[in-house]
């Protein structure tokens, strides 16, 4: 028992010089007991369930990597209060030593998980925060608060990040636990590679053996009925056994499209959340977090030239974390100071196109607005106002599918152009007015004379 004493406050000695003075002394320092280990799982003693729970978001993986680092085989921390040590003690000796359970740390179910994806450096913001919660409930509770947990937004904003963190921080806790992470794409072409060779059971028996199972962009299964059959076979039985799922999308489940009605609904059952494009404070948060992963020194990028790069590119988390490694790059190879001037010259060729691109995007719009507005004889005010009679609401909705089929913008920034209408009121609209114009001669003569003048403009 004493190794593994001397090896935690080894663990102790590197976690104080990894982490600042303050959050060391607030939550590692007083951890001083090892109350037993069992199942290669080192108990250590805490204060109370706050400080425990501050450490497994915050402090658990860095220890667990380090810990079995020094081991060279699988052993985990897992924290008890001093409280639920004392009911213990009755029963259980302290500094207990057991045999491992038979197969304990040979988990060899491949989770496909990013390990650096953690609820410890996911940065939580109002875009956010409602996913975050539901996401850290799930992940205590599996199977039981949220089921399925379904998360929704634009490209780049964090979902897969965030279901990833759900699966990393389960195995966290149960390190023999059977998580699953695929993308909807991935595993259609696995179902229709083992269903042309007739191999159904071992597709089947890859999926249902599962605790958690998480699937990124489920609108990849539109269209796909045969993959969309089984997935439905899969969600019914890992449902019913109280299996965790975990969904992402880049639309709310109501608005997929060509994915069977009794699918959908299925993904209604647990909790929907969306996240939205991080405001500027957010976008400074998340570039101070990045930036304490790049580098030791936190104070390294004055907070100006943050605030100048969270600035220039707000459309989503992975563009902005790109804009500050180049900055680092710039500044780092050629020894240059951290400063606003500097960051502008190492940015300048994605600055300048971005910004160029923004304005030539949003004249364009304005062209499209000012034709439609003229075609159908309305103003453009009305036209892009609150009023949903038809003879304002058709032609708003035929704008809405021009700037979509001309421009491929986010459903979001085209509904800011329209009295700020929400990200499935422009999708409706959309889709709408693409199906007329696969059924209705009308609509698509209306639509094919706008693209024409859109094209002379």
């Amino acid at each position: 028992m004493q190794q593994h004493i001397d090896i935690w406050n080894e663990i102790k000695s590197q976690l104080s010089v990894n982490y600042d003075e303050q959050s060391y002394q607030e939550a590692l320092e007083s951890i001083d007991s090892v109350f037993k280990v069992k199942n290669q799982y080192v108990y250590l003693i805490v204060e109370n369930d706050f400080v425990k729970k501050r450490i497994e978001l915050l402090y658990l993986k860095k220890m667990n990597s380090m810990l079995e680092h020094i081991m060279g085989e699988t052993y985990a921390y897992k924290l008890i209060t001093k409280d639920e040590a004392e009911k213990e003690l009755a029963d259980v000796k302290p500094y207990e030593v057991s045999v491992p359970e038979e197969g304990f740390g040979k988990n060899n179910y491949k989770a496909n998980l990013n390990p650096s994806y953690t609820f410890s450096n996911f940065v939580v913001g109002t875009s956010n925060r409602l996913a975050y919660t539901s996401a850290m409930k799930v992940a205590d509770q599996p199977g039981i608060v949220a089921n399925p947990l379904y998360i929704f937004g634009d490209v780049g904003l964090g979902k897969t990040h965030l279901m990833q963190c759900v699966g990393n921080y389960i195995l966290e806790d149960d390190i023999n636990a059977r998580v699953l992470y695929v993308k909807a794409d991935h595993f259609v072409e696995e179902y229709v590679r083992l269903a042309s060779k007739k191999r159904f059971d071992e597709f089947q028996d890859h999926y249902r053996d599962v605790d958690v199972l998480l699937v990124d962009d489920i609108q990849f299964l539109a269209k796909k009925e045969k993959s969309q059959i089984e997935f439905f076979k899969l969600f019914e039985m890992l449902h019913s056994n109280q299996k965790q799922i975990v969904i992402t999308s880049d639309r709310g489940a109501k608005d997929l499209k060509d994915i069977m009605s009794r699918l959908t609904s299925r993904f209604l059952w647990g909790v929907s959340v969306d996240i939205n494009r991080p405001d500027l404070d957010h976008r400074i948060k998340i570039l101070e977090k990045k930036l304490m992963a790049e580098t030791s020194d936190k104070n390294l990028i004055p907070n100006n030239v943050l605030e100048y790069i969270a600035s220039a590119f707000d459309n989503n988390v992975r563009e902005l974390e790109g804009a500050l490694k180049r900055v680092l790059f710039y500044c780092t190879a050629f020894n240059y100071e951290f400063t606003t001037k500097n960051a502008e010259i190492a940015l300048e060729s994605l600055v300048k196109p971005k910004e160029n691109h923004k304005d030539f995007v949003k004249q364009k719009i304005n062209n499209i607005l000012s034709l439609v507005s003229d075609y159908y004889h309305i103003a453009t005010s009305e036209l892009v106002g609150k009023k949903r009679t038809r003879n304002f609401l058709y032609p708003r909705q035929i704008a809405i599918f021009l700037i979509k089929k001309q421009f491929d913008l986010p459903y979001k920034r085209i509904g800011s152009y329209f009295s700020n209408r929400d990200h499935s009121t422009v999708m409706h609209s959309v889709e709408k007015i693409a199906g007329e114009v696969e059924t209705d001669p009308n609509v698509k003569k209306d639509v094919d004379k706008l693209l024409i003048k859109c094209g002379e403009n």
